[in-house]
C-alpha cells in the first residue's frame, strides 16, 4: 500500500537495523530460549521444550487433558503479552528514527495568483495643484488618493510609481510591499518640486516606463542564471525577507498614467508609435485625465493601440469608479501550482505516543518477573 510518504533523510533508515536486530534477539531469548535465560513463571504454562524437559512430574504423553490444554494456551498467550510489553520499547525506537529521517507527504494542489506589474506614471508638474471639481482637492491630492485606493483594492500585485513633468523621476521601483508607496505620496507636492518637473512630456514618461517594465523580468533572469553558473550559496533569512519584497517578473504589465494637460510631445504621429511600442513589449496603458474639459485625442491615440482606454476624471469621487473599471480589465488570474512536499510527522507522533502509553500501562502488571 502505498501512502505517499517519502524521507528528506533516507541514509537515517538505515539505523532502523538496529531496533530489528534487538526484536529479533528479543523473540529468540524469550520464546526459544536463545541467550540469557531468565526463570519465568509462565515456563510451567508455556510450549517451550526446555520447559516440558525440567518437569518430570509430567508424562510425556502425546495426549493432553483438558486441564492441561488449557493451562498450554494459557501460558502462550501470556508468554505473548510478555513479549509485547518488551518489545515496545524496541518499536518506539523505531518510530522515532522514521522522525528523525524526516517523512514528508505531498501537499494538496495548490493555486497562486499571477500577479501584475502596475506602473503608476503620474504627472507632477505645477497645474497639477489646481482644485478639482470644487471639492477643495487639488488635482494631485486627488489623484494620491485614488493611488491609495488602487493599491488596497489590488493586494498581491507589484506598483512601481513614476513622476514626471519635462523630466522624469523614478520614484518608487516595482515592489509588492505597497506600503512603501503608500508612505511615499505624502511627499508629492507639485508646488515644491524642481524646476525640471514642470512641464509635461507624458511620452518621454511612457517611454522610461516602457523601458523599466522590460528590464523587470530581463534583469531578474540574468541573475538566476549567473546564480545557477556560480553554484551560489543558499539564500540567508534576510536575503529571502529582501526577496519577498522584490517582484516576481511572470504576469501582465500595466501603465496608468495620470496627467491634467497637453503633452507636446505626442503630436505628429508621435502617440501612436509610442502606443506601438508599448503594444510590442506586451504592456496595456491606461491614462486618466484629471480635470474639466475633455481628455486629448493623443491620449487616445497613445492607448488605443495597447488596448487601454482614457478616463475623464472631472472631480475627485469619480477617481473610485475608474480605478474600478481599470480593476475590472484586469482581473485577477489564478495558475496552478506545482504541489510541494511538506513535513508529515503526525502519524509518527500519535504512533509514538500510543505505544509510550501501552508501555506504561504494562507497567502495572506485565513484566518478565514479579519482583
Amino acid at each position: 500500500m502505498n501512502f505517499g510518504i517519502s524521507f528528506a533523510h533516507t541514509w537515517v533508515l538505515f539505523l532502523l537495523l538496529v531496533p530489528a536486530g534487538l526484536l529479533i534477539a528479543e523473540v529468540l531469548r524469550v520464546w526459544f530460549g536463545y541467550g540469557v535465560k531468565i526463570a519465568l513463571p509462565v515456563d510451567r504454562l508455556g510450549p517451550a521444550g526446555s520447559a516440558r524437559r525440567n518437569r518430570p512430574d509430567e508424562t510425556l504423553s502425546p495426549k493432553l487433558s483438558a486441564k492441561q490444554l488449557v493451562r498450554r494456551i494459557r501460558g502462550i498467550i501470556l508468554r505473548g503479552l510478555l513479549t509485547a510489553s518488551v518489545v515496545i520499547p524496541v518499536l518506539v525506537m523505531a518510530v522515532v528514527i522514521l522522525i528523525l529521517a524526516g517523512p514528508k507527504k505531498m501537499g494538496p494542489p495548490q493555486q497562486e495568483r499571477v500577479l501584475t506589474n502596475i506602473e503608476f506614471v503620474l504627472d507632477v508638474s505645477g497645474s497639477m495643484a489646481s482644485p478639482l471639481g470644487g471639492s477643495g482637492q487639488t488635482r494631485n491630492t486627488a489623484a494620491l488618493d485614488a493611488i491609495r485606493y488602487f493599491l488596497e483594492k489590488r493586494q498581491g500585485d507589484t506598483f512601481g510609481l513614476t513622476i514626471f513633468g519635462d523630466q522624469v523621476a523614478k520614484w518608487v521601483p516595482l515592489t509588492r510591499d505597497h506600503k512603501a508607496i503608500a508612505s511615499s505620496l505624502q511627499f508629492l507636492d507639485p508646488t515644491k518640486m524642481p524646476r525640471g518637473l514642470g512641464g509635461t512630456r507624458v511620452g518621454f514618461a511612457l517611454r522610461y516606463a516602457l523601458r523599466n517594465l522590460e528590464n523587470v523580468g530581463r534583469k531578474d533572469e540574468e541573475k538566476l542564471t549567473e546564480r545557477d553558473e556560480e553554484g551560489e550559496v543558499p539564500e540567508t533569512g534576510d536575503q529571502r525577507a529582501d526577496a519577498a519584497a522584490a517582484p516576481r517578473t511572470a504576469g501582465d504589465k500595466l501603465i496608468v498614467v495620470i496627467t491634467d494637460g497637453f503633452s507636446y510631445d505626442l503630436d505628429g504621429g508621435a502617440a501612436t508609435t509610442i502606443g506601438n511600442e508599448l503594444l510590442t513589449a506586451g504592456i496595456t496603458v491606461h491614462a486618466v485625465h484629471v480635470g474639466e474639459g475633455s481628455p486629448p485625442n493623443q491620449l487616445s491615440e497613445v492607448v488605443s493601440p495597447t488596448g487601454g482606454r482614457v478616463f475623464a476624471a472631472t472631480d475627485p469621487s469619480s477617481f473610485s469608479g475608474i480605478f474600478d473599471t481599470i480593476d475590472g480589465m484586469a482581473p485577477v488570474k489564478l495558475a496552478a501550482r506545482q504541489p510541494e512536499p511538506v513535513d508529515c510527522f503526525w502519524p509518527f507522533a500519535y504512533t509514538a505516543a500510543g505505544l509510550l502509553l501501552l508501555h506504561g500501562l504494562s507497567l502495572f502488571g506485565l513484566r518478565m518477573t514479579p519482583w
